[in-house]
């Protein structure tokens, strides 16, 4: 019974294939988040996204139509996860959208916990529960257990997916500004491709 009921709340896969990835990314912030590891779930909903618009996107992965064995993966089909590694350090999931080669990606920057928060403390090392301990891309990826060991993952599966569980928010409870960290892009840098909900203490910083 707890399975159909997941599976009644799983976003559905034609959710991923809009072309508009501005949109989704906006759309993503209120969403539940869960891993399955190992058979232990740990999760929350998205209160920070960023969005990067493909080929044309300066600071995405695959501008100018760029393929390589890292990259290879946004170019599949929508509903698919995309994780790599940042500074040879953190893991950072992304959400693949669109059709197939058309590489959007959506960053999940941070998520409010709400389930299996001990797991997460162990996975981050933090004895006190902080904000920090899902603030950040690296720091979401590391409590939930995400690695490129499930790069390619369909968000259909039992080991990641999204959930609508109804919690939305209004316009003028979400930030919408430039991305952090791509200042390497240029003019693409100043974008208003970063969405949050304003307040929220998860949310990476600066949160003004």
């Amino acid at each position: 019974m707890v399975e159909k009921y997941i599976e009644k709340l799983k976003l559905p896969h034609s959710f991923y294939l809009s072309s508009n990835v501005v949109a989704i990314s906006k759309s993503l912030l209120g969403k539940y988040l869960f891993t399955c590891i190992d058979g232990v779930t740990t999760g929350g909903y998205i209160v920070e996204t960023e969005a990067y618009n493909g080929v044309v996107d300066k600071a995405s992965h695959a501008f100018g139509n760029r393929m390589t064995p890292r990259t290879q993966i946004m170019f599949g089909e929508g509903g698919i996860a995309y994780v790599y590694l940042c500074y040879g350090i953190h893991e950072m999931f992304n959400v693949v959208t669109s059709v197939e080669g058309q590489p959007h990606a959506i960053l999940i920057r941070a998520i409010e916990p709400t389930t299996g928060i001990d797991v997460m403390q162990g996975r981050r090392n933090m004895p006190i529960v902080k904000p920090n301990i899902t603030s950040g891309p690296g720091s979401v990826a590391q409590a939930l257990g995400i690695s490129r060991k499930i790069n390619g993952i369909s968000l259909q599966s039992d080991t990641l997916w999204i959930e609508d569980r109804g919690l939305v928010f209004s316009d003028d409870q979400i930030a919408t500004v430039p991305r952090i960290g791509v200042a390497y892009a240029g003019q693409d840098a100043l974008l208003p491709y970063r969405f949050y909900v304003k307040g929220n203490i998860y949310v990476s910083k600066p949160n003004k």
